[in-house]
């Protein structure tokens, strides 16, 4: 496969190259593998299920020793919420009211989502604001019929030059409503929420991924809240942002795995998924990172019970973390004895979660210790898990590698062959599901930054079919930030209550109890 010039310079000026290029498009032709999964990982069996009285332990040493760490909360926010309102750009493109009413619209089609909107439209935080639009542009609309007040709703939600939703962040959308009518937005959320754990010596450090184009927004909005915010919470905010890099794109193929090439017969590049914010990740400097992503809050009475939880996760990551750095700092000084090193082999196995080796005890015990301090040395993701309720998305598993090692993983469904009944069967009895609610320890026993991008699996990346302009595609997605992109992370899994996880993947979850405050 050539390349010309033109290509070259375009690769470069993206901080890509050209053998990184030719490496991508090989793996569109041969293909990557599937996870091998062992087994679910379950209560006793790969996920902590503390109890309330070691929770509420846990929770007392994480409050009595936050302030001793710098402590940040990472936000992966996506962009522009086009996806949450599918079904109504669908439903401005079908329905005419002088055809039909909206009755006979909804009772004739699939319109269970269109329905459920409609029901609850008053109960929508931006309900008011829509209605004082409408009541402004049209001097007649409380005159009008059911139907065209419908369709007129959701153009004004909708129409570039309305208030235009669709073009919104996500993070920016009127999420929640309060009383008098006051509106927050899931980043303003955000920030209470992280007050409440995230915080150490009254200052709370936010991280935000954002598209480059959504920043001024994001930071006007904050100037707006900022005084509210700090008031009640009496926290200082250090908001920070940054954009996925373009060095993370990865090229398009087509249909025969050769470049796919726009109008002007330049090489298409796609943004590459949210594994590439591990890059973004790796730029941060904190002991304790929370993750969380842009959508998952809850209105301000569930906070407490959210930051609860946050709390646990953080205080088993720093138990483990300061057990596993005093057996590091052990073995630098040396002369450990036979009884140490199994002690480290058992922390390791009990607490860790990590399969030692089935030739350990075969090994001489220079190449003993060597072991256990590379097992030991990695970052530490401690990972809120919840009970499967049906939800979409990934879940913990117990998976082994090309080398036989078996370790704990977040698998997304497309990282499983669902051709094979046995991987089919493991997948199916899954007693859990990734929430995306991560604690991390990303520094090292002597207080140095470990380079994240040396502990990802750079074969649990993803391949999927895209059009553009009606030709079809092929992407490659980088491994994901919470599964393959951690892959050679240190993993403990623990269960978490079913409130800690309120994504708002379409419109209608916001009709959900935990955004409503009634």
């Amino acid at each position: 496969m050539t390349f010309s010039e033109k290509d070259i310079q375009q690769i470069e000026a993206k901080g890509l190259t050209l053998t990184g290029i030719k490496q991508q498009i090989q793996i569109f032709r041969m293909g990557l593998p599937y996870s091998n999964l062992v087994a679910a990982a379950t209560v006793n069996d790969g996920i902590l299920r503390p109890d309330i009285s070691e929770m509420e332990s846990i929770v007392a040493r994480f409050d009595e020793s936050k302030d001793q760490f710098d402590i940040l909360k990472f936000v992966p926010a996506s962009g522009a919420a086009t996806r949450m309102f599918k079904f109504l750009f669908q439903f401005l493109e079908e329905y005419d009211p002088a055809v039909e009413t909206i009755n006979a619209y909804l009772n004739t089609r699939d319109t269970k989502d269109l329905h459920v909107f409609f029901v609850g439209l008053e109960k929508f935080p931006f309900y008011y604001e829509v209605m004082k639009l409408l009541n402004e542009n049209y001097s007649d609309f409380s005159e009008l019929n059911d139907s065209y007040r419908s369709q007129l709703f959701v153009k004004a939600m909708l129409d570039e030059n309305a208030l235009n939703y669709a073009n919104f962040p996500k993070g920016l959308l009127p999420f929640h409503e309060y009383k008098n009518q006051i509106i927050s937005t899931a980043f303003e959320e955000h920030l209470f929420e992280s007050a409440l754990y995230a915080s150490c010596n009254k200052q709370a450090k936010l991280h935000f991924t954002v598209s480059e184009n959504h920043k001024d927004k994001f930071n006007n909005e904050f100037a707006r809240i900022e005084d509210k915010v700090e008031r009640k919470t009496n926290s200082q905010f250090d908001i920070t942002f940054s954009y996925q890099k373009e060095c993370t794109e990865t090229i398009a193929v087509n249909a025969k795995n050769e470049p796919f090439r726009i109008e002007n017969g330049d090489l298409l590049f796609r943004p590459s998924g949210h594994g590439a914010l591990i890059e973004n990740l790796n730029d941060l400097d904190a002991d304790i990172i929370f993750i969380k992503n842009i959508d998952n809050v809850v209105v301000f009475k569930y906070k407490e019970e959210v930051a609860k939880n946050k709390k646990v996760l953080a205080g088993i990551l720093i138990d483990i973390q300061q057990q596993a750095f005093q057996y590091l700092e052990q073995i630098d000084k040396g002369h450990l004895t036979y009884t140490d090193i199994i002690e480290i082999a058992e922390f390791l196995t009990q607490k860790m979660q990590v399969r030692i080796s089935s030739e350990f005890e075969k090994y001489a015990e220079k190449y003993q210790i060597e072991y256990l301090k590379d097992k030991l040395n990695r970052p530490i993701r401690v990972c809120g898990m919840v009970k499967n309720e049906g939800e979409p998305g990934g879940g913990p598993f117990w998976v082994k590698d090309e080398s036989g090692a078996i370790s704990l993983q977040i698998v997304e469904s497309a990282q499983i062959n669902q051709k094979d009944k046995n991987q089919k069967e493991i997948a199916k009895n899954a007693t859990h599901f990734n929430p995306v609610d991560l604690v991390c320890g990303v520094k090292d026993y002597k207080g140095n930054k470990f380079n994240l991008t040396k502990f990802v699996d750079n074969k649990a990346a993803f391949i999927s079919k895209k059009t553009r302009l009606g030709k079809d595609l092929k992407a490659l997605e980088l491994p994901g930030l919470w599964n393959g992109s951690m892959a050679n992370w240190n993993t403990i899994f623990v269960e978490v209550p079913l409130i800690t996880f309120n994504p708002v993947k379409t419109v209608n979850d916001l009709l959900k109890s935990p955004h409503q405050i009634k």
